[in-house]
């Protein structure tokens, strides 16, 4: 039998390892963002002054690598 503090525990990791597949998820669109994003300014879609949405994906994409270096590995 399990005490409570391994239940805890446990829950707790399951929660982690939610959080850590979401966050594999939010890259893998930032990722797909950026790509569209060099795309459409390579094809001509989209002017030098509109950079705003490249640089948020971009921060995002940092905080999540960020995020990413704190937790421990798999």
């Amino acid at each position: 039998m399990r005490t409570p503090d391994e239940i805890l525990l446990q829950h707790e990791l399951e929660i982690m390892e939610g959080i850590l597949e979401s966050k594999e998820q939010y890259r893998k669109i930032v990722k797909a963002g950026i790509a569209q994003w060099v795309k459409d300014l390579q094809a001509g879609h989209i002017k030098m002054q509109t950079v705003q949405d490249l640089e948020r994906l971009i921060e995002l994409d940092i905080k999540l690598q960020q995020d990413e270096a704190f937790l421990p590995d798999n």
